[in-house]
């Protein structure tokens, strides 16, 4: 639309050129909208990324929790989202023994 005026602004009046800007800036403002709606923090697309992810996340929540009663365990840390450890020793992580619980193989 855009490209299209200004190939053709040469020809057009002043208040033909008004109204062409005018036609852009509103469909340019509607494009947006409708990019906010489906992308946007509160678009469609985070709502049926939160509503695909939450059982799973509460599913290894479960899992963990479960393990770490079992074992007696006050805390546990994800080495993957926490650079800050320097070092965990294998016999603690209970990785293989999570995503057995879950139903995946640990090999």
């Amino acid at each position: 639309m855009y490209k299209n005026y200004q190939n053709e602004s040469v020809f057009l009046s002043q208040e033909q050129k008004k109204a062409r800007q005018e036609e852009i800036l509103t469909k340019e403002k509607e494009a947006s909208e409708l990019k906010k709606k489906y992308f946007g923090p509160e678009g469609e697309l985070y709502k049926k990324r939160t509503s695909l992810m939450t059982p799973i996340q509460e599913e290894i929540y479960n899992a963990v929790k479960d393990i770490s009663d079992l074992r007696g365990y006050s805390l546990v840390l994800d080495r993957a989202s926490d650079t800050g450890i320097i070092f965990a020793s294998p016999k603690v992580d209970i990785s293989n023994e999570v995503l057995t619980k879950l139903g995946y193989s640990s090999n």
